[in-house]
């Protein structure tokens, strides 16, 4: 039987109301996190939240409106909105998750390499960073997802290469004030390897921001793919993804005003949670780091 330390217990006892009193003082915060919460869950276990299939067609129940069997109506196809709006965050938040995990560990990556070798390597890596950024990035997305073929899946590729020099140009900046550190002098003295020094004390105190980037890119990222799947490259019918619900759902949008307004108010909640979830964030953890965040 494992026995905790009555000053663990009482830390923790001491960090759950200082939780709940910043919340309580910060409303925006509380309501962001239960609505991310409750998209978190949609997408872990859809199944928690209905019971119905997403894919089932009934045409007798064709573009019915929001009632107690359907709360957000039916489709073209009959099938419940609620099912596919539910089953769509998995889709639409778990490419978006994919993306900004993906980009930020490339670009994290070689933005410390950059930093910390400097020379020939940096001046490679940070010219094919300018060139990145120097491009409108959905129009980027747009081409590379027509070169590669129209899915999801090729959508979330495009998404990792148009944002992973974001990072690199953020973490790179970190680096080369953290590297002329004293404790970095001092690990060189006592002889310790390149490699060594980089991942054991130049990147840990270098990916502050790239956390707080990360929360506030999400939301973004989300508004990307699934605008993708709204103009055809992303998620193809029948696929339960919020984009390409909406897209055709405004072929119906003046007689069966649900059919698009539902997936669409899906998109801008959980984009909108997480971009002031981000600000939150900044705040709450420092917020020098705003600047520094906005301007990568």
């Amino acid at each position: 039987m494992v026995r905790r330390s009555p000053m663990a217990l009482k830390s923790v006892r001491l960090a759950i109301p200082s939780a709940l009193r910043r919340l309580r003082q910060r409303p925006t915060l509380a309501i962001c996190s239960l609505v991310l919460l409750l998209v978190g869950l949609c997408t872990l276990w859809p199944g928690l939240f209905t019971r119905a299939d997403p894919y089932a067609v009934n045409i007798e129940k064709r573009l019915r409106p929001p009632s107690s069997e359907h709360w957000f109506g039916t489709d073209d196809f009959g099938r419940d909105l609620f099912s596919r709006v539910v089953y769509g965050a998995r889709t639409s938040l778990g490419a978006s998750l994919v993306v900004v995990a993906v980009a930020a560990s490339v670009g994290t990556l070689l933005g410390a390499l950059a930093g910390f070798a400097r020379g020939s390597l940096d001046d490679l890596i940070m010219r094919t960073t300018d060139l990145m950024i120097s491009f409108p990035l959905f129009i980027m997305a747009m081409v590379i997802v027509a070169v590669l073929g129209r899915n999801i899946t090729n959508a979330v590729i495009a998404g990792v290469i148009i944002w992973w020099a974001q990072y690199a140009r953020l973490v790179r900046g970190n680096v080369l004030s953290t590297r002329e550190q004293p404790y970095i002098e001092a690990a060189r003295v006592v002889g310790g390897s390149p490699a060594r020094i980089l991942l054991r004390h130049v990147l840990p105190n270098s990916v502050a921001p790239v956390i707080v980037k990360a929360s506030l890119d999400i939301g973004q990222v989300l508004l990307v793919i699934t605008g993708l799947s709204f103009i055809g490259l992303g998620a193809q019918p029948p696929a339960a993804e919020w984009g390409a619900m909406v897209t055709i759902g405004r072929k119906f949008l003046f007689d069966s005003w649900w059919y698009p307004t539902m997936p669409g108010l899906a998109i801008f909640v959980t984009s909108l949670s997480f971009n002031l979830l981000g600000d939150e964030l900044v705040m709450l953890l420092d917020p020098r780091l705003r600047s520094a965040v906005r301007n990568a």
